[in-house]
């Protein structure tokens, strides 16, 4: 793929007389512009929810039709080594690895986010068995502090909470892991993980970094950052569908000394010797648990192959792009009905996604998928939007925000339709 020009720090500004055609002459000026046509989306959608669950990927229902139809219909039980499905943890972790900077043999795939969470933490715990705490964000994803403060509550431990302004701050002789999401999932702000990583490691902490909302959207660097441990999902910017397993990284220092909490059948250095102890298996395959969920495996494997030929640095400079335009056509479009912008306007604290806090935000967000613009709503005022560089346009943002100028201006988020939420938001 041909590479985007260098970013600047910060670029975003009024908009002046910019028009729609504008808009689609960023798009036709776009080197990532042909990727958008390995995705299937429907004509006319505007889709702004792959920060939630990313599209269908091309080429994914024949895959998984085939191996359904061909090795599980026909081969059978032989197809865990005709068609290696036994190795598919590892196989499609190495193609995550290229997308988050690991090395190879350092990621493996299954289970859900908070398995792989509470197995990295607690394992991590226990390589610093004379430290007490482990130190997080309040403002984490829910799941990401359950499972910490349950890793505390196994281990005696204490849940030390942070701000982001204080994560350092928190860091002291006593802190066993330094737990954070990468991108928080409301705000879209970013840390800085190289430098909160080097932070803990000063006072020989070790770092568990949650991916979920960064990877195939930010530029990610896992041996660049030195990180110890990181989890992710694959069902949102890596587009592996909905309940895509999760991934899991361990730097290569710990392959031989992690002691993982779910030493599963397959974790073992000899599965089908069926022993009764347990040895673990060398490397990255110590970190399985069970079986591998094949259908859901192939689905991401296949899903993956949308990212061939593409640097995930150029995926990261149009996420800014878009970002940028989003942000200045809503301070231009909406900030006089009252919605307040919520993203980090550097680039280096900014993830791939905007958030609009409004009383209704609810309301607006139901309004808008009405209207063709789908997006998500967070408790309890944000409307929330995604944008994925590999299939947003800047069209499709110029449409939203007039949609939801639209919206706004004829009150249509007070519909009395959306007095009752949906379970799903």
């Amino acid at each position: 793929m041909p590479s985007l020009p260098g970013r600047p720090r910060c670029r975003v500004a009024t908009l002046g007389g910019m028009t729609r055609d504008d808009a689609i002459a960023r798009d036709l000026a776009d080197p990532l512009a042909s990727l958008r046509d390995r995705f299937v989306l429907a004509d006319g959608l505007i889709y702004l929810d792959g920060n939630s669950l990313g599209p269908l990927p091309v080429g994914v229902p024949e895959r998984v039709t085939a191996v359904v139809t061909e090795q599980w219909g026909k081969d059978l039980i032989a197809s865990w080594n005709a068609h290696d499905w036994m190795r598919l943890p590892t196989m499609v972790g190495a193609k995550i690895a290229r997308l988050v900077g690991a090395p190879d043999g350092t990621v493996v795939v299954g289970d859900s986010t908070s398995v792989q969470l509470f197995k990295l933490l607690l394992a991590a715990s226990r390589l610093r068995p004379d430290r007490r705490v482990i130190v997080t964000d309040p403002a984490t994803f829910p799941t990401d502090a359950y499972i910490a403060a349950s890793v505390a509550r196994l281990t005696d431990r204490e849940i030390r909470w942070c701000e982001p302004s204080t994560v350092e701050a928190s860091l002291a002789g006593d802190v066993a892991v330094l737990a954070l999401t990468h991108v928080d999932y409301r705000t879209g702000q970013m840390y800085d993980a190289a430098a909160l990583t080097a932070a803990a490691h000063a006072v020989d902490a070790l770092v568990c970094w949650d991916l979920c909302h960064s990877a195939g959207a930010a530029d990610v660097e896992l041996a660049g950052w030195d990180a110890d441990f990181a989890v992710g999902c694959g069902y949102k910017y890596l587009n592996g569908g909905p309940g895509a397993p999760a991934f899991a990284y361990v730097h290569p220092r710990w392959h031989d000394s992690l002691d993982q909490p779910l030493p599963g059948w397959l974790g073992h250095a000899d599965p089908f010797a069926f022993e009764q102890r347990y040895r673990p298996a060398p490397g990255i395959e110590r970190v399985r648990t069970g079986t591998p969920d094949v259908l859901s495996m192939i689905a991401l494997d296949a899903a993956l192959d949308a990212f061939d030929g593409v640097s995930t640095a150029d995926l990261r400079s149009k996420s800014l792009a878009l970002t940028d335009y989003f942000i200045a056509l809503a301070v231009e479009r909406l900030t006089p009905y009252g919605v307040v912008i919520e993203a980090p306007l550097e680039y280096e604290r900014r993830g791939s996604q905007v958030c609009l806090r409004h009383p209704d935000a609810y309301g607006l967000v139901q309004a808008l998928i009405a209207r063709g613009v789908v997006g998500d709503f967070r408790t309890p005022d944000l409307a929330r939007f995604g944008f994925a560089p590999m299939y947003t346009r800047f069209v499709d943002v110029w449409d939203a925000v007039e949609q939801a100028a639209a919206v706004l201006a004829g009150n249509e988020f007070a519909d009395a339709e959306y007095a009752t939420r949906k379970m799903v938001t």
